[in-house]
């Protein structure tokens, strides 16, 4: 399967296909934090971001989730993701990219295909 993409399997025991907006590292946590939004959803749903910790595997791809355990954990996590967003916003305004290349998060190189 792509790398951009993860299946999580919801409540009901269904299969969603998810595409990976981005993942971050928090060193005070020790854990690794995957980004994710359903590739199934309607123009008129709103799209519900997703957010898990999970354990890398050994070849580096996104590994087992889990939920988030604490009220400081999400904080955190919003904070990141407000930053992404603004980051996004001021990349559609100026419509470059300043990440580094084998960093980007903005697939902005995918627009250019």
């Amino acid at each position: 399967m792509d790398e951009n993409y993860l299946t999580v399997v919801d409540e009901d025991g269904n299969e969603i296909l998810c595409e990976i907006l981005f993942t971050f590292d928090s060193e005070e946590n020790e854990k690794s934090y995957v980004f994710y939004v359903p590739v199934e959803t309607s123009d008129d749903d709103d799209i519900e971001v997703l957010c898990s910790a999970y354990q890398p595997d050994e070849d580096g791809s996104i590994g087992q989730l889990s939920e988030i355990e604490s009220d400081e954990e999400w904080d955190m996590i919003e904070e990141v993701f407000n930053t992404y967003m603004s980051n996004m916003e001021d990349m559609d305004d100026d419509e470059e990219c300043d990440c580094d290349d084998d960093d980007c998060c903005c697939h902005h190189d995918e627009e250019e295909e």
